[in-house]
């Protein structure tokens, strides 16, 4: 077992590195309370899913429906979909995490967001996967602490500041998903997602239910996963 010099170090090296990550995720989940409550949500409830889903996406998505009065199966249906990207990110770092305990990749696998994805690989590919754990679980914590502190000052807002939700702040969400994808676009699997994602997305543009999005989501997973399938076979 380490000695715990090098376990807290690796958990501050994880959480410092996540810091531009968490400004850009801050507005996201000021929106996020705002729109919730905007929905119709209970505080509480509003509060339990940043708590219980910490999927920022797949909640943006949950609260539109909410407010379009969808049904339970189609919500259901629709994050599940949004949230299949996470079988790609799970896919790239089984190699460095698959002799992990159980202990740790469980708890580890419901902190994966796309903003400790993006750390957490980048670390991995440069070769740094001494105490990987700690460095996920330190970028982990500092993600869900931010998602939960600015989740409940949205909810706060979106009680006492009337039409918050309309200020375009959710601009910040499209610039952290750019900053997260663009690094990644240098592999062949993530640039046909991106690319097929995008395609489908403009294609079935406007359908309701936001089915656009489970398509894009679709297709995007399934290209990516193809793409890297061909690609490991064609290698000698």
């Amino acid at each position: 077992m380490p000695h715990p010099a090098p376990r807290r170090r690796w958990l501050l090296d994880g959480a410092r590195d996540t810091i531009p990550m968490m400004v850009g995720a801050a507005p996201f989940g000021v929106i996020f309370g705002t729109l919730a409550v905007a929905a119709g949500l209970p505080p509480a409830a509003a509060a339990a899913m940043s708590l219980l889903v910490f999927a920022g996406s797949s909640q943006f998505i949950a609260v539109s429906l909410v407010s379009a009065g969808a049904a339970l199966p189609v919500i259901w249906l629709t994050t599940f979909v949004v949230n299949l990207r996470h079988a790609l990110y799970s896919a790239t770092l089984l190699p460095y995490a698959r002799s992990w305990p159980a202990a740790w990749r469980w708890p580890l696998s419901f902190w994966l967001t796309d903003e400790t994805f993006a750390v957490v690989e980048h670390r991995f590919r440069q070769g740094e996967a001494a105490g990987g754990q700690w460095y996920w679980l330190g970028s982990s914590v500092a993600m869900y602490g931010n998602w939960q502190l600015w989740t409940l000052v949205g909810i706060g807002l979106g009680r006492s500041v009337p039409g918050l939700a309309r200020l375009g702040l959710d601009f910040a969400m499209v610039a952290t998903f750019a900053a997260i994808v663009a690094p990644q676009l240098k592999k062949r699997p993530t640039l046909a997602a991106a690319a097929t994602a995008g395609a489908v997305a403009l294609a079935a543009r406007g359908l309701p239910y936001k089915l656009d999005l489970m398509l894009a989501a679709l297709a995007g997973v399934a290209a990516g996963m193809l793409t890297e399938t061909m690609q490991k076979r064609s290698q000698p």
